[in-house]
């Protein structure tokens, strides 16, 4: 980072003048003066920062990090270190200045440039821990579907907490404490080992399909890669064998692909993707941890919904205790489904649907314009809540804007909302919910819904939920399923829902998986970083 003032000694320095103040002065006096114009010093050059400021102005000015005792000494090396491992964080390294901070201080003379060094570390402090703590961009500037806001603490919050604290645990905590998160930091730092070593090696040809029993140019060159990424071990064997399909299965298996051992297009481009792709993917998921390192946590009990990863998954203290394969939205512009987080309070058994504008605008509502009877199965209701005829309705005469009926299907097993839903209240209309079309769960990519997120094993979601307050919870569910009325279920202890876009994540002791970036957000979020100095490296070694 550039300083007010450069690096210590760019600045011509007073040390004639001080060196007469000090013969003229008994040294307990100059002792006390030196303070006072260290402390005045400090005051001007934080200035023109209020939250500075009022953090020195409140300690009336004492410095945090230039003085002589053992404590700012240690302060000064804690950071120093800090800053000289933010590469290891995905940060911009080069916004920090560790040299800067480890500067010896018997070279500085003046009390202002003492003041002005004494600043800019506070400036350093802070850029590093917001960074670090909670992300270097501002997720809504990067996709208009991000609605997460990162958690940035306070300049007089952190400053007052590493000032009371021990320097080195202090840095420590900064970083997500999760698992995920360090997990991460650790495949990171073997994708920049592989990068120096070259890489996995050549590219598998492109082509065609390649399948058990075959051999050839094109086997041994994905025999060779799948080595190289450790799938497998080094054979001389050209032949398409047991061996490999276990090994392209184990590969299709981290990468979110149907394991049937074929080497298809999905395969084979997943397979070819460079060293370089994966460690940006780890860089922006490691990003998107940060913007989620909040001080009340994800909560003990919790749903994640990893969009690229097509499941669902209910977590108690770290454990997946539930999943289920989950359909989300198109990549149509505005059917893809945003990420945020909310809390789910109720669920309801044989649910209506209530066509939602966007929907009646886009799908319904053309094609009513053209044919008065189509999707019979959908009521119009008006004002009062009566079912009104179709006949009576010019459709032609309205938009979405202004139609002014209510669009509803019926509860039963053909509603599109299936026979339950889970509610999360929330400004965005999303929610989770059962489903008639079970034929999208046996694919690969289950990107087709209008927004909201469809589950494979909707009706044990329910029961698993009931079970936690209730004994009778599946029964009860099934009674009230039977009945095929609209019926709202609360449940007693809300819990807290995090719909989430990663493309790189670690699971278990299975290490870090990939998935496709189908909507394009981490392509997004890591062309900011890069904008914003962070740069991918290679480590030997």
């Amino acid at each position: 980072m550039h300083t007010a003032f450069g690096r210590i000694g760019i600045k011509t320095l007073a040390a004639a003048a001080l060196a007469a103040l000090i013969t003229a002065t008994p040294q307990s006096t100059w002792a006390q003066n030196a303070d006072v114009l260290h402390r005045q010093a400090i005051a001007a050059a934080a200035s023109s920062d209020a939250d500075i400021r009022a953090f020195y102005q409140a300690r009336g000015y004492e410095p945090l990090w230039t003085g002589a005792d053992r404590k700012q000494r240690d302060r000064r090396k804690a950071l120093a270190d800090a800053l000289s491992r933010a590469g290891d964080h995905g940060l911009p390294t080069a916004q920090y200045d560790a040299d800067l901070v480890a500067t010896n201080l018997r070279r500085v003379r003046d009390n202002q440039t003492l003041g002005e060094l004494e600043v800019e570390m506070t400036r350093q402090f802070l850029a590093y821990a917001h960074d670090v703590q909670s992300g270097i961009l501002v997720p809504r500037r990067i996709d208009q579907d991000i609605y997460r806001k990162a958690p940035r603490r306070s300049d007089g919050g952190l400053l007052l907490g590493f000032s009371k604290s021990s320097p080195a645990a202090y840095m420590k905590q900064l970083p997500p404490s999760t698992k995920e998160y360090s997990g991460l930091m650790k495949a990171k730092l073997e994708l920049e080992k592989e990068l120096g070593r070259g890489g996995w090696g050549a590219p598998v040809p492109e082509g065609r399909t390649l399948r058990p029993g075959e051999s050839g140019a094109a086997i041994v060159a994905l025999r060779n890669r799948l080595t190289r990424m450790g799938y497998m071990n080094r054979s001389a064997s050209q032949t398409f064998d047991a061996k490999l399909t276990r090994a392209v299965q184990q590969f299709q298996g981290d990468h979110g692909l149907s394991q049937d051992g074929v080497v298809g297009p999905g395969t084979l481009s997943e397979i070819n993707q460079s060293v370089q792709y994966r460690l940006a993917q780890v860089v922006t998921a490691m990003e998107r941890e940060r913007w989620m390192n909040t001080p009340q946590g994800r909560g003990k009990t919790h749903i994640w919904v990893n969009l690229p990863d097509f499941h669902m998954r209910l977590i108690d203290n770290g454990r997946v205790t539930f999943q289920t394969r989950s359909v989300v939205g198109e990549r149509l512009k505005d059917k893809r489904t945003p990420e945020f987080s909310d809390q789910m309070t109720y669920m309801e058994v044989n649910p209506d649907w209530t066509v939602p504008r966007s929907i009646l605008g886009r799908d319904y509502l053309p094609k009513m314009q053209k044919d008065p009877n189509a999707a019979r199965y959908l009521q119009l209701i008006d004002a009062s809540g009566r079912q009104v005829s179709r006949d009576a309705i010019d459709f032609n005469a309205y938009t979405a804007e202004n139609f002014p009926y209510k669009v509803k299907q019926a509860p039963g097993d053909a509603n599109a909302l299936g026979r339950v839903k889970f509610m999360f209240p929330n400004p965005h209309a999303i929610y989770l919910h059962d489903t008639p079309q079970k034929h999208l769960f046996s694919r690969e990519l289950r990107a087709y819904s209008s927004g909201c997120i469809r589950l494979n094993d909707p009706f044990d979601f329910a029961y698993e939920l009931l079970s936690r307050q209730r004994s009778d919870g599946k029964s009860y569910f099934n009674r009230i399923l039977n009945s095929g009325q609209l019926t709202r279920i609360n449940l007693e202890t809300p819990i807290p829902v995090h719909l989430v876009y990663r493309t790189a994540f670690v699971n278990g002791k299975e290490g870090v998986q990939f998935r496709r970036d189908f909507y394009g957000r981490d392509a997004k979020v890591f062309r900011a970083l890069q904008d914003a100095g962070v740069a991918l490296r290679a480590v030997q070694g």
